[in-house]
């Protein structure tokens, strides 16, 4: 029986996509792991693999067509055997389409391409067991009753993997997934008509939101209204750290090195997370989630928003590979082709707008992290010296904004003495 080929969530975030580019066209034959199309989501461009094998039977959404939802069937795949055909004489398009409608209402969208569709494949009751031909083969060879699995495959599909890490006789598998709670409602603002009502008459330019921009919008909001936000500010002397980077960049000159300021910070900022392990933390709904290492996200503007890609264990990396990372990180952030794992965790983030001449500001936290550090530039100011004398230090001024439900004030405090000893004290990040 033909086998629909649904839109994959291929990110958290992604409700709807873009289906950029076909990768093959009808009658090509394909394999588990190649490449169907290309799917823009609301982060980046995407390749998108096939789970199953087959013969590509019909292409049922055309490349560019924009806000795909999820689970939408996209093309048909055709087993061993079937013929372009049997999509007319009861195909699965026509006969799944309802089903898919109820379920995409009862599941909210996966995390991951292989789980695109939601609930497990039906197996009581008489209802067809959904199964590739390879995953059957191999089932029947092992002498596994397909009921006992729980496919991942897209609508609960049954796959190979599915079936080669099963054991004879297993049970299936209990739903466990249940329904996340429903936010809060939001106290509705004015429609947006009536918003461009009250500019009628006057010029203006009419945006449409994409993708990114409405996810940005949805997150920030829900960051805004869930998460109870305090602030802890500190004022950090740089000229130690200035020095030694001048340096440090001197000796690195050969190697085509040269470090940055913001490198320095994604070091310090990793090296306290580990001074006071618990703020290295995030909120899980209920209960709170410490990490051993320290993972930093980093914003990175693009146009038309931002990434946070984040740099994993960076408490053990060094600097010169922190900031090598962090480039490509940020070129590929801007040319939107960031994979999800690159900027999905962490537990804290760094936001510097210090390039910009901004002397602070107040960051919003990107749930699920627990703080994020808002970093401004470094300016000439007069200050106090040890020994009480006027002088003129370079300063620069960080906010920590922090999630009370993960870390208390005094604790927020000592992970920003940490920070501030690490920037005062360079010499000590490279012990």
């Amino acid at each position: 029986m033909p086998t629909e080929v649904l839109m994959p969530a291929l990110s958290p975030t992604m409700e709807q996509g873009t289906l950029a580019k076909w990768l093959v066209k009808e009658g090509d034959t394909v394999s588990s792991g190649d490449l169907l199309a290309e799917i823009e989501t609301d982060k980046a461009t995407m390749e998108f693999e096939a789970v199953d094998e087959g013969v590509i039977g019909k292409i049922l959404i055309e490349e560019g067509t924009e806000g795909v939802a999820v689970n939408t069937p996209i093309a048909v795949l055709l087993e061993e055997g079937e013929s372009a055909d049997d999509i007319k004489e009861g195909g699965s398009a026509p006969k799944s389409e309802a089903p898919a409608k109820e379920e995409a209402k009862a599941e909210a969208p996966a995390s991951t391409p292989a789980a695109s569709a939601a609930p497990a494949a039906p197996s009581k009751d008489g209802e067809r067991i959904f199964a590739s031909p390879l995953a059957r083969r191999i089932a029947a060879d092992k002498g596994i009753d397909l009921a006992s699995i729980k496919g991942s495959g897209p609508k609960g599909r049954i796959v190979k993997s599915d079936v080669e890490n099963a054991k004879p006789g297993a049970a299936p598998a209990k739903e466990e997934a249940k329904a996340p709670a429903a936010a809060a409602a939001a106290p509705a603002g004015p429609s947006a008509d009536a918003i461009a009502k009250m500019y009628e008459g006057r010029e203006y330019e009419e945006v449409k939101l994409d993708g990114m921009r409405k996810t940005i919008a949805a997150r920030l909001t829900e960051a805004k209204q869930t998460i109870p936000h305090f602030y802890l500010r500190r004022d950090i002397q740089l000229d130690a750290l200035l020095k030694f980077r001048s340096q440090l960049n001197k000796q690195l000159e050969g190697r085509g090195v040269k470090l940055s300021v913001n490198d320095f910070i994604i070091k310090a900022c990793a090296l306290a997370l580990q001074a006071v392990p618990d703020c290295n933390a995030v909120w899980a709904g209920d209960r709170v989630l410490k990490l051993k290492p320290s993972d930093v996200a980093v914003a990175v503007a693009i146009e038309g928003g931002l990434f946070t890609p984040v740099l994993k264990d960076a408490d053990t990396k060094s600097l010169s590979a922190l900031s090598a990372e962090m480039k490509d990180l940020a070129t590929r952030a801007r040319d939107r082709k960031l994979a999800p794992h690159e900027y999905q965790g962490g537990t804290f983030a760094i936001s510097n707008l210090g390039m910009f001449g901004i002397d602070n500001f107040d960051a919003v936290i990107n749930p699920p992290h627990g703080a994020i550090l808002a970093v401004g530039s470094g300016v000439k100011k007069p200050v106090v010296g040890a020994d009480g004398e006027l002088t003129v230090a370079t300063v620069m001024s960080v906010t920590l904004s922090v999630d009370h439900r993960v870390i208390d004030g005094a604790l927020g405090a000592e992970f920003l003495k940490a920070l501030v000893e690490n920037l005062e004290n360079p010499m000590v990040m490279l012990a």
